[in-house]
């Protein structure tokens, strides 16, 4: 067939007169999208190609590929692919009415939005993009159509074009840009390889930049977990992101209903550098790069994920607001949710030792998550470790309550600051007892939650109480002794409270199984927790967190028999000196000692130093 087109003038309908400097402006700081959306519509033409050869059989036997090329004393940046090709028709239709009402419409849809990057991977432009950087284009075209003629066309970022018939041998399609004065830069061959490594890296067809190809056609996302080992899973990752530490562990995705979703994500290890607080994951459409800032597909809980998801149904043109609450966007983010909880299981089941590592750096991230999505709670609940004391090991919850259940059944005794609450851990040490180091800033809303979750359940901090497993039955506090008729527990009490003239302060009198600790601060879990919540809620004054504070008193102690011995010898600044030293070690325990009992007690320290 032979169109014959004598040279024709013609002029473009469009409504929005102005087209063209919008486009130009269009994205500026994302100008170079304009490659991506040529190379994108080169291997469309080719896939077209590829299904009309298999359709018709047509027996073609081409080296499929899109081509570019630069020539810097022209001025001009080439895209050719060797696809089906357009007819001096096709022409017309495609490019004067099809692509530039895309275009318009495009730019009628969101040209009011303030924010462009509202918009994902802002395809829409299309050909038209051209126009962003250019300010001539030209196509040359000869279509795959029996006795076709090729045609060129060419327009100057105006309504007008021009549209004749040219000798052109080779079948497909060939635009050429010449580039504005300041945009030169994609004259650079270094700059137009990174733009094509950023946004055409991973399409399947041969992308070729002065005859070097410079695509990888086959991403590892594109064939099945089973072909693939876990170096090639590495390699893969450095090649995404090239100055990181290999990852903790990845999932790879297959899904064709009730969406189409391809893609590998990574958990890697996390740096003082990482922000998660960004998304990092590498959207795809069909392979075609859209933005690396897509938050709505990732559950909140997940940002720090990494790596490629493939979309091909996903609508891009939307707005995020919209995408925010797309049907399918939802779907996608509850099965990466459901496929990394199902991975956390598997890690901790199959290699307890191995998780233990990976779990430092992803443990707060599965606590929030198990807060927000009561799915994925479900799924991971049992598998949750925590590091406990005992043996200085790792344990489930379940673990430790079945240890547990002889001596404080459905109740979890923790640490939230291993060294201030030393002490506290050295005696359950010595009687055997273990508790759970939870000490991260998630961990205190971690607790309530679990609370929340199973109502028999129980935390309580090490220093709130003292379980009566670390109690010893002392019958000498309950005989009556001296002229005063109080037993010795009394006798101690009364010294303490005469002793410390301290408010909010209650004194009790316990005998411990360790004699080595004279006296301990506790603190009301409950009445704790609530002043914690208060402050980090900002409500009112900052709450004082020892307004009220009881001190534990262990008759086991030689310090407190030696208080009661100088009491009887009439001793009694000296016993009030260990009182006020009992008193502030255990407040400095906790690190809570104020600027003016810590001069009276270096003071004090130094005169007790001096009796020795």
């Amino acid at each position: 067939m032979s169109d014959n087109v004598e040279k024709e003038q013609g002029s473009i309908s469009i409504h929005t007169e102005n087209i063209f400097p919008i486009i130009k402006k269009w994205l500026y700081s994302d100008k170079d999208i304009f490659l991506r959306e040529l190379v994108s519509n080169g291997v469309d033409a080719i896939h077209k190609l590829q299904n009309i050869n298999l359709i018709e059989g047509l027996q073609l036997a081409d080296e499929y590929k899109v081509n570019i090329h630069i020539d810097k004393e022209a001025g001009t940046l080439t895209v050719t692919d060797n696809g089906i090709g357009m007819t001096a028709e096709e022409v017309r239709k495609y490019i004067n009415q099809v692509a530039f009402s895309s275009a318009e419409d495009f730019i009628e849809k969101f040209k009011d939005l303030e924010d462009k990057n509202q918009i994902i991977g802002h395809f829409g432009l299309g050909f038209y993009s051209s126009f962003m950087v250019a300010e001539n284009v030209e196509i040359r075209t000869l279509s795959y159509q029996k006795d076709a003629e090729a045609v060129h066309w060419q327009c100057e970022g105006t309504t007008s074009y021009s549209l004749e018939s040219i000798d052109k041998k080779d079948r497909g399609t060939e635009i050429i840009l010449h580039l504005n004065e300041d945009e030169k830069e994609f004259l650079e061959p270094d700059a137009v390889r990174e733009v094509l490594k950023k946004f055409c890296n991973f399409l399947p067809v041969s992308i070729n930049l002065e005859g070097e190809e410079v695509n990888d056609k086959n991403p590892l996302w594109t064939k099945t977990a089973a072909e693939i080992t876990d170096d090639e899973y590495k390699e893969f990752y450095r090649k995404l992101y090239p100055m990181s530490a290999d990852p903790l562990f990845w999932i790879h995705l297959n899904i064709d209903f009730p969406f189409n979703l391809k893609g590998i994500v990574y958990f890697p290890r996390l740096s003082n550098e990482f922000d998660v607080t960004k998304s990092h994951i590498k959207l795809f459409c069909n392979q075609v790069f859209v933005s690396d800032n897509t938050p709505e597909l990732i559950p909140e809980f997940l940002t720090p994920l990494q790596g490629c998801l493939d979309a091909p149904d996903l609508p891009l043109n939307v707005s995020r607001s919209y995408l925010q609450n797309d049907p399918q966007v939802r779907k996608i983010r509850e099965v990466i949710s459901g496929r990394v909880a199902a991975k956390i299981v598997d890690l901790a089941k199959n290699d307890r030792e191995a998780f233990e590592p990976i779990w430092e750096d992803i443990h707060s991230f599965v606590k929030y998550g198990m807060m927000r999505e009561d799915k994925f709670y479900e799924k991971v609940k049992d598998q949750v470790i925590y590091h406990a004391t005992g043996e200085d090991k790792f344990t489930t919850l379940p673990e430790y309550l079945e240890r547990a259940k002889e001596k404080h059944e459905n109740k979890v005794y923790y640490a939230n600051d291993e060294g201030t609450q030393a002490i506290y851990l050295k005696l359950f040490k010595t009687q055997g007892m273990e508790a759970l180091i939870l000490d991260a800033m998630i961990d205190n809303h971690f607790i309530q939650f679990l609370e929340s979750k199973n109502t028999d359940l129980k935390f309580e901090r090490v220093d709130s109480d003292i379980t009566e497993n670390l109690l010893e039955a002392d019958a000498s506090q309950k005989i009556v002794e001296g002229a005063d008729n109080k037993t010795k527990g009394e006798r101690i009490e009364q010294v303490f409270k005469d002793g410390l003239d301290i408010k909010g302060l209650t004194i009790r009198i316990e005998t411990l199984k360790d004699d080595s600790v004279p006296g301990m601060i506790l603190l009301n879990e409950q009445s704790r927790r609530f002043k914690e919540m208060t402050r980090m809620m900002g409500q009112g004054e900052m709450p004082d967190m020892f307004s009220d504070h009881t001190l534990m008193v262990n008759t086991a102690s030689p310090a407190v028999e030696k208080i009661l011995k100088l009491q009887d010898e009439g001793n009694n600044e000296s016993a009030n000196m260990l009182i006020e030293q009992i008193y502030d070690l255990a407040m400095l325990s906790h690190q809570a000692i104020s600027k003016e009992r810590m001069a009276g007690f270096l003071e004090r320290s130094g005169k007790l130093l001096g009796m020795v």
